[in-house]
């Protein structure tokens, strides 16, 4: 069993602006009397952060902005636009692929680079909220939708977007032959992504996430107050055994290791994810916080249905589903996370690493365009092709190759799938911006 160090949190002047944070440090430990003191405290003190029941209407606000950004940010927070059209949609083009593990919202941003527990780094899907058994194809098109978008936000002519859709398929058929791939072919934004992760370290990512190296979380655009119930709900989670393997797993620490709550907050972060159960939490690991590994960054977040559909037998559990999902996809990650209950919702849990990092595409050329398309299809049939036998990849692949036209080496399903989806998603985005707008003025 794990006994976790009376949980206690530090708040500092230093991290921001003197109206947004207490005048002296403040610390709380776990009890029922320090819980009314925070809670007291949360009220006086921080009256310029929204309040549990202000956070939906805000977070509302955030996620019509972000989406509106871009058709390309529009596509990626709107999983449900996708399912949509597929459930409308002449489904008797898509193939019926073998029911596997697949991502469910399978764009660009979803994948990159992850970290295993024993510290070795790949290109792998990193987002599996809506991980579900389904039909492979279905991550195929989203995936081509995606990269499209990318495309059209990078200027490139319609040709090279349907040379991309004949890459994606050349890289996911590649994958499914078990043919070896060549690291030399890894286009240039993956590859800087990858340099990145393997230099990344513990001080750079606490830079990125929570400003500064010293144990604290400090409030702000992306960190809230929590609520006195949300506060202990984390300190009951880490109290568990575990909660506390999983502390533990990684970076050499000891099995029987102290867990303490050093500091937590509502971290507003994601498209999809706004309006749910999201929490950084940040542990101490053991006696000496200085020692390398003792500070723990934990990533807890709600775990919704799934929108795709559902082509096996699930867990009930929407947390379980998503851990096994992630295990299924992406072993690097999978294998460093767990489902639990928290404030009786589903979540799950996983510690984040240096090393992890979202694939970004800003601006594609026309040669990297192809290469990304390529590569990031390969990742994603990897992904499938590790659930299948031999001879089940090879019917796929004989599925995958029929429909193809004379003047496009690539399914004509896939094609028609990817323009539609396009054309759908860019009217929806336009309309999105209209709302937003007309929202923005009143």
């Amino acid at each position: 069993m794990f006994i976790p160090i009376a949980a206690s949190v530090v708040l500092e002047e230093a991290f921001a602006p003197a109206r947004d944070r207490p005048d002296a440090n403040l610390i709380f430990r776990s009890s029922s009397r320090h819980l009314q003191d925070y809670a007291t405290i949360m009220k006086g003190k921080f009256k310029n952060y929204p309040s549990f029941v202000e956070r939906s209407t805000i977070l509302h606000q955030r996620r019509n902005l972000k989406m509106a950004s871009s058709a390309h940010a529009y596509v990626r927070g709107n999983t449900l636009k996708f399912y949509e059209w597929l459930a409308e949609a002449d489904n008797r083009r898509v193939p019926q692929g073998p029911p596997v593990w697949i991502c469910g919202d399978c764009h660009v941003g979803n994948l990159g680079p992850l970290a295993d527990t024993d510290g070795q780094i790949d290109i792998q899907i990193r987002d599996l909220d809506q991980s579900t058994i389904g039909n492979p194809a279905h991550d195929l098109i989203r995936l081509g939708l995606s990269l499209a978008m990318a495309a059209r936000g990078s200027d490139l002519p319609g040709v090279i977007t349907a040379k991309m859709v004949e890459q994606l398929t050349e890289g996911y058929d590649e994958a499914l032959a078990e043919r070896e791939t060549d690291v030399g072919k890894k286009p240039e934004c993956v590859q800087v992504v990858m340099r990145r992760a393997v230099k990344r370290t513990w001080a750079e990512l606490a830079k990125e996430r929570i400003d500064d190296t010293t144990p604290t979380i400090p409030l702000g655009k992306s960190f809230w107050p929590l609520t006195p119930g949300e506060r202990r709900g984390i300190e009951l989670l880490f109290a568990t055994e575990e909660a506390g393997r999983l502390a533990t797993s990684l970076h050499c620490r000891k099995d029987d290791a102290a867990i303490e709550v050093l500091d937590a907050a509502y971290w507003v972060k994601g498209c999809s994810s706004l309006g749910r159960l999201r929490f950084a939490v940040l542990l101490g690991v053991g006696k000496r916080l200085n020692d390398d590994g003792a500070l723990c960054l934990m990533d807890i977040k709600e775990a919704v249905p799934a929108i795709a559909p559902c082509h096996g037998n699930l867990p009930q559990d929407d947390a379980v589903r998503v851990v096994t999902g992630a295990r299924h996809l992406s072993p690097a990650l999978g294998e460093r996370m767990i489902a639990a209950r928290l404030l009786d919702k589903p979540v799950f849990l996983r510690e984040l690493l240096p090393q992890d990092l979202k694939l970004e595409i800003p601006q594609l050329k026309r040669e990297e365009a192809m290469k990304a398309a390529r590569y990031l299809a390969t990742i994603v049939g990897e992904a499938h092709a590790r659930q299948l036998d031999h001879s089940s990849r090879q019917e796929w692949r004989k599925q995958l190759a029929r429909d193809r036209s004379s003047d496009l080496d690539a399914p004509s399903w896939l094609w028609s799938s990817v323009v539609e989806l396009v054309a759908n998603h860019e009217a929806a985005y336009l309309e999105h911006c209209r709302k937003y707008a007309l929202e923005a003025v009143e």
